[in-house]
């Protein structure tokens, strides 16, 4: 008789570092863009840049070459030193494919 063995893949993650604290408003903060370069983020992420500067008053939305873009470069230690450096209060992250 043949043995068969199987991972239950429906275990628990612990949360050991949790997600940054949520803006209340964007009005007057400082946003970034990080992005992999993925799905017309070209075309998408100006028009979104475009889109918060009109619809918050006194946000300011760093040019979207700010910083490195791409899968290779965006979850380095120096584009999180960058991003630190900045002064942003919060980074949107996209694009994913």
């Amino acid at each position: 008789m043949v043995r068969l063995e199987f991972h239950d893949p429906s275990g628990v993650l612990d949360v050991t570092q949790p997600h940054a604290q949520r803006l209340t408003a964007l009005e007057g903060k400082r946003i970034g863009f990080v992005s992999n370069e993925q799905w017309q983020a070209f075309r998408m992420l100006p028009m979104l840049k475009a889109a918060l500067e009109v619809d918050f008053p006194g946000i300011e939305v760093l040019p979207i070459e700010t910083f490195p873009q791409g899968n290779d470069l965006i979850g380095t230690a120096e584009t999180a030193a960058l991003v630190k450096k900045s002064g942003v209060d919060a980074v949107i992250v996209g694009n994913a494919a």
